[in-house]
C-alpha cells in the first residue's frame, strides 16, 4: 500500500478511495468537487459536504473543484454565486484557479446531445410536463413510449437544432434520453435531458433559450473536468445508473481521462431546524426570518453572523463523520463543538443583562478602585486586566429576590453575596417602584476587608454575582437566539400541518438595556466573548443600534450534549 494513503480518517468513501489507489484507477488520482446550486446560500448541510470533498482531496494529496451547477437561470444569481464563494473561503477551504460553471460547457453538453440523437439514444419529444408525468408509470407499474419516441434521426436532430435557434414557446418541447419505459428505476424511463426556458442567464444572457437538465450535464461536467470521486447525498443514489449511462453512451474521451465515480453519503439533518433551500427561501421571502444571515438561519452566513467559528463547524463535520444511512444529529454537538473551543479561546467579561441598580452606602462616594480580574482562568496566558468598581453598581435582576427559596444562593434582604473580584455586600434596603411594585433598587453595605485577594478576604458565602460599576458602563444591545423551530423534527410529514406552524416564536428576543464593562469600549466587531454566567457572544459587525454595542448570543452555558457523553 502506498504509504501516503495510511492513517487516513475511517469512513467508506475513505475505503474506496484507498481500493482505488491500490489498483491504480485513474492513475492513482483523487480529484473531488463541490457543485453548488446558485439558487440560494448554502446551510449546515453544505458545509459537510465542502468539509468531506475538499477533505478527502487534501488527505490524499489530490485535488477538489468548486463548480456552480447553473443550469436553471430562472432561479439563479450573482449573489448566491458570491455568497458561496464567500462561505467557502469562510471554512478555510481553497480550490486554487479551479473555479467552474455547468455554464462553461453549455456549448459541448449540446454537441453531446447531438451525438446522442444520431446514436439513436435521443429524440424530441411534445409531450407537455404532465403528458410525461402519466405516460412516466409509477413504482409498481411501467410507463409507456411517448408517441414521439420513434421519431427518424433526420426529424429529432432538425427538432432540437430548432429548439436551440429559439423557433419554439417554453414547454413546447423537450429533449429526452432513449432508454427503457420498463425500467424498474423510474429515473431511467426516457429522462428529459434539455427543456426550453427564455431566461437570462447571470453568465451567458441570453445566447441559450435551451438548458441542460443537472442529471445530464452533471456527469459529463464531472468527466471534462476529470473527477474521479463524484461524492454526492444519498437521494441521487436512485440517479446513478443514469450517470453511468450517460457516460458510457457520450464519447468525451478527446476532451478527458478517466472516468468519475458516483458516490453516496448521508446527509446532514440536524434537530430543530429545517436543510430545504426552498423552505429556507420561503422564510426569507416571506418575512419571517431578517435575511438569508439571519443568525437563527442553518446557513453558513447565519452561523458566521451569529457568531460560529469556522473551525467548530468543521469540528462539528469531523465529529458527525460520514455514513450511509439518514439520521437526525442533535444541535447540541454543534453547539458543544463551539463551546469547547470559546471556553479556551474567548476573554471572560461582565455583562448585565438586565441591571439592577444597587447603592453601595457605605463606600465613599467620589472612590473609584481598580480591582483585576482574569481574562480567561483556562487559559491563563491571556492575563489579566482591570475593571472600576465605585460606589452605585448594577447587578442581574435575577440575582435579587424579596421572598427567596430555600436553596436561592443570591442577594435578598438581609442576606449576603460576593461580587466577582470584589468585595461582600449585605442588602439593607429594597426600594420599590409604587407604581409597578417592580424592585427599583437595593441599598447595601460592603465589608471594606472582604476584597477578593486581599490578606483578610477569605470570609465564606455562597453566592457570587457579577456586576459593572454604573458610571463606567456601556450601553449595549443584547439579542438572545434560541432555535428557529420548537419541536426536533419540523419537516416531520404532519396532515395539514404547515412547517411554519412549527416556528419558536422566542427564537429572538432583544434586550436594549444592558451594561457592559467599559474595557469593551476597545473590543473589535467580530470578537467573541463570554458573558460572565450568561453564554458566549459575538460583537456583530453588521448590526446597528441607537443603543450602543450589539452582542448575538452565540449559545448559552449550559453543555447537555457534553453531560450525555459524559453519561454514556
Amino acid at each position: 500500500m502506498d504509504a501516503s494513503i495510511t492513517n487516513l480518517p475511517s469512513n467508506f468513501i475513505q475505503n474506496i478511495i484507498n481500493e482505488d489507489r491500490k489498483v491504480g484507477k485513474n492513475g492513482g488520482r483523487v480529484h473531488t468537487r463541490f457543485p453548488p446550486e446558485p439558487n440560494g446560500y448554502l446551510h449546515i448541510g453544505h458545509a459537510k459536504s465542502i468539509c468531506l470533498n475538499f477533505g478527502l482531496a487534501a488527505a490524499n494529496q489530490g485535488l477538489c473543484n468548486l463548480r456552480f451547477d447553473d443550469t436553471n437561470p430562472s432561479k439563479e444569481d450573482v449573489e448566491y454565486v458570491e455568497s458561496i464563494q464567500e462561505d467557502v473561503k469562510w471554512l478555510g477551504f481553497s480550490w486554487d484557479e479551479r473555479m467552474f460553471f455547468a455554464s462553461d460547457y453549455f456549448s459541448i453538453l449540446y454537441e453531446y446531445a447531438l451525438q446522442l440523437i444520431k446514436k439513436g439514444q435521443a429524440y424530441v419529444c411534445d409531450l407537455s410536463a404532465e403528458e410525461i408525468k402519466a405516460y412516466r408509470g409509477t413504482l409498481t407499474e411501467p410507463g409507456k413510449n411517448s408517441p414521439y419516441r420513434e421519431r427518424s434521426v433526420e426529424e429529432n436532430l432538425d427538432l432540437f437544432q430548432r429548439m436551440r435557434a429559439g423557433e419554439f414557446p417554453d414547454g413546447a418541447r423537450v429533449l429526452r434520453a432513449k432508454i427503457d419505459m420498463a425500467s424498474p428505476n423510474i429515473n431511467m424511463r426516457d429522462p428529459v435531458l434539455y427543456r426550453i426556458l427564455r431566461a437570462t442567464h447571470h453568465r451567458t444572457g441570453d445566447e441559450w433559450c435551451i438548458y441542460p437538465m443537472y442529471d445530464y450535464a452533471h456527469p459529463l461536467s464531472d468527466a471534462l473536468e476529470e473527477i474521479t470521486h463524484s461524492i454526492c447525498t444519498l437521494e441521487f443514489a436512485d440517479h446513478r445508473p443514469f450517470y453511468d449511462w450517460t457516460l458510457d453512451q457520450v464519447d468525451y474521451s478527446a476532451e478527458a481521462q478517466g472516468r468519475p465515480q458516483q458516490i453516496e453519503f448521508a446527509r446532514l439533518n440536524l434537530s430543530y431546524t429545517v436543510m430545504s433551500k426552498r423552505k429556507l427561501r420561503e422564510l426569507v421571502e416571506k418575512g419571517f426570518v431578517d435575511g438569508w444571515d439571519d443568525p437563527r438561519m442553518p446557513t453558513i452566513s447565519g452561523f458566521r453572523r451569529r457568531g460560529y467559528t469556522p473551525a467548530s463547524i468543521r469540528d462539528f463535520c469531523d465529529r458527525i463523520g460520514v455514513a450511509k444511512r439518514d439520521s437526525m444529529v442533535d444541535i447540541a454537538l454543534l453547539e458543544h463543538c463551539i463551546r469547547e473551543e470559546l471556553n479556551f479561546s474567548a476573554p471572560r467579561v461582565m455583562a448585565v443583562l438586565r441591571p439592577l441598580k444597587v447603592i453601595i452606602e457605605n463606600y465613599p462616594v467620589d472612590q473609584v478602585e481598580w480591582v483585576e480580574a482574569e481574562n480567561n482562568p483556562e487559559n491563563p496566558e491571556m492575563g489579566n486586566r482591570l475593571l472600576p468598581f465605585s460606589r452605585e453598581i448594577f447587578i442581574e435582576q435575577d440575582d435579587f429576590m424579596i421572598d427567596p427559596p430555600k436553596k436561592f444562593f443570591r442577594l435578598a434582604p438581609g442576606r449576603e453575596i460576593r461580587l466577582k473580584n470584589a468585595y461582600i455586600i449585605k442588602c439593607e434596603e429594597v426600594i420599590v417602584d409604587e407604581g409597578t411594585g417592580a424592585v427599583a433598587e437595593l441599598r447595601c453595605s460592603y465589608d471594606p476587608e472582604s476584597r477578593s485577594g486581599g490578606a483578610t478576604s477569605g470570609r465564606k458565602v455562597k453566592g457570587t454575582s457579577h456586576w459593572v460599576s454604573a458610571a463606567h458602563a456601556l450601553d449595549a444591545e443584547i439579542r438572545l437566539y434560541d432555535h428557529l423551530f420548537m419541536v426536533e423534527n419540523p419537516d416531520s410529514e404532519e396532515e395539514g400541518v404547515d412547517y411554519k406552524s412549527k416556528l419558536n416564536p422566542m427564537s429572538l428576543e432583544i434586550l436594549r438595556d444592558c451594561k457592559v464593562e467599559p474595557g469593551l469600549a476597545q473590543a473589535q466587531p467580530g470578537t467573541r466573548f463570554q458573558f460572565m454566567r450568561q453564554g458566549y457572544f459575538y460583537l456583530d459587525p453588521k448590526a446597528e443600534s441607537e443603543t450602543g454595542l450589539v452582542f448575538n448570543r452565540i449559545v448559552a452555558l449550559r453543555d447537555t450534549w457534553a453531560k450525555i457523553q459524559k453519561g454514556s
